[in-house]
């Protein structure tokens, strides 16, 4: 594994290469820095030089000014780490808020994707109108629960709205332990990215990037993050592909998953948007 720093407009971007083969870059969901899905990464790292990285603002990862933060400047900061690494298109695995990201960079940055799975994004510009404010407003909530509860209440929410269920997991997997880091990436991601998300917006109109939206077979059917890739795969007139787990199956579930990435990532795979 190789690990640098790369200096973009306001922060300093901490990444980390492992493997050898295509590129393959992974855009973590919430809390999560470049560390977040070990197993899965060790397991595509055999086939793929694998990227990962701490957005603003989490772990190594730092802000010269004010935190505020936006969607399109956290793609921003993508489209500048992949051209710092390469100049032919890479695979992107965009989970949760990576996946925002990943529609954003795949409107701007068309030539720098070859594909981009979109896994859950957290975009309540992807529902129809009458959803968006219903679901903007649970999201504050969401917000302000943390702000004025704390991090225990709020989790019990998130779990909630992202339908995130626990128990079921393969076994072995790396520890991931509520360490004081991590209780600052979550302050981070439910202060700032929680807003950004909020306040996000996005027309996919003339997207010429392949775009494979995915949902985790366990994630109910109900819940706002299921709902925006449904209504994303009917945007680009497809319906999204499952995946082992839920809206974590990334963590939960890295050896099923692996698998079902390699499935999509054969040359016949993908739907044009």
């Amino acid at each position: 594994m190789s690990t640098d720093l790369l200096r973009v407009p306001g922060a300093r971007l901490h990444y980390e290469i492992r493997g050898s083969g295509p590129y393959l870059l992974i855009s973590q969901s919430g809390e999560g820095d470049a560390d977040r899905s070990a197993d899965l990464v060790d397991l595509l790292a055999t086939e793929h030089t694998v990227i990962t990285y701490d957005r603003r603002g989490l772990s190594r990862s730092t802000i010269d000014a004010g935190p505020g933060v936006t969607v399109e400047q956290h793609a921003d900061d993508v489209h500048r780490l992949l051209a710092h690494l390469t100049d032919r298109p890479v695979v992107m695995l965009g989970q949760s808020l990576g996946a925002s990201i990943g529609l954003h960079l795949a409107v701007r940055h068309p030539e720098q994707l070859s594909l981009l799975i979109a896994h859950e994004p957290v975009s309540p510009w992807l529902p129809p109108a009458p959803e968006r404010a219903g679901h903007r407003a649970e999201l504050a909530e969401l917000r302000e629960l943390y702000l004025r509860a704390g991090l225990p209440a709020a989790l019990k929410e998130v779990a909630r709205v992202l339908g995130i269920t626990g128990g079921d997991t393969e076994p072995g997997l790396t520890p991931q332990p509520m360490t004081p880091l991590r209780r600052a990436n979550f302050d981070f991601f439910l202060r700032y990215d929680f807003r950004a998300v909020i306040e996000d917006e996005l027309d996919l109109t003339g997207c010429r990037t392949r775009i494979v939206p995915a949902t985790g077979v366990a994630t109910p059917r109900t819940v706002f993050d299921h709902r925006c890739a449904v209504e994303l795969a009917s945007r680009l007139g497809t319906v999204p592909v499952e995946f082992p787990g839920g809206h974590n199956g990334n963590t939960s579930h890295p050896r099923a998953y692996a698998a079902r990435l390699r499935e999509l990532l054969r040359p016949e795979a993908g739907q044009d948007c």
